[in-house]
């Protein structure tokens, strides 16, 4: 399956990356999908798209993200939401009228599986808190990369590793947010779960032993 970019910005843009991630989703067939960081909702369309294959109309995609930049999450590190494309500038904003990083534009996006979308605002320093992880089966998590978010994060979705689902980290050796490797190792560590790391450093897979 082809990961589409849906004419957004989205993290999986290196090449044969989003391929990639799609086929280790493929290998473990989740019914119940979490993704932590929604960004523009493209990872989130291609998963719903993917899960409609596999699954039909019988999965629940749960999309949490800050959608948005204010004081609140100004410790947060959120990437660049603006297009270097001005077509993609001029489209967004004259034509959809739409900031493509709103929860409104991702709903947009991802209108066609509104039946099985459930798209959160908020801090998940305190949103996953309310989140029942335990019918959860795999979790996408590319949310804050500051260590103390990265590591509440998987604390919080640990219950989804012991009932023998899956966690997967995005950027886990990434040079300007050293916390995220650091959170990761030692949450893995801590709980003697099993780690593995790939795509060159990009991915870290955390499971059961």
């Amino acid at each position: 399956m082809r990961y589409k970019k849906y004419f957004r910005k989205t993290s999986l843009k290196q090449k044969g990356d989003g391929e990639f991630f799609l086929e280790e989703i493929k290998k473990k067939n989740p019914k119940i999908f979490l993704e932590v960081g929604v960004f523009h909702g493209v990872t989130a369309r291609n998963i719903c798209e993917l899960l409609t294959k596999i699954h039909d109309n019988d999965f629940k995609y749960i999309g949490l993200d800050l959608f948005e930049k204010s004081d609140e999450n100004k410790s947060e590190i959120i990437p660049n939401t603006n297009f270097s494309n001005p077509f993609k500038q001029i489209y967004f904003k004259y034509i959809k009228r739409q900031d493509p990083y709103s929860i409104d534009a991702v709903k947009d996006l991802l209108k066609k599986f509104k039946d099985n979308i459930h798209l959160i605002k908020g801090n998940s320093n305190i949103v996953l808190k309310k989140i029942d992880m335990s019918k959860v089966d795999y979790v996408f998590l590319d949310g804050g990369h500051d260590y103390n978010t990265v590591k509440n994060d998987l604390e919080r979705c640990s219950e989804v590793i012991d009932n023998n689902g899956t966690i997967l980290c995005d950027d886990y050796n990434l040079s300007y947010a050293p916390g995220v490797k650091k959170a990761i190792d030692e949450f893995v560590k801590d709980n003697s779960y099993n780690c593995e790391i790939l795509r060159n450093n990009r991915f870290a897979k955390i499971e059961k032993k």
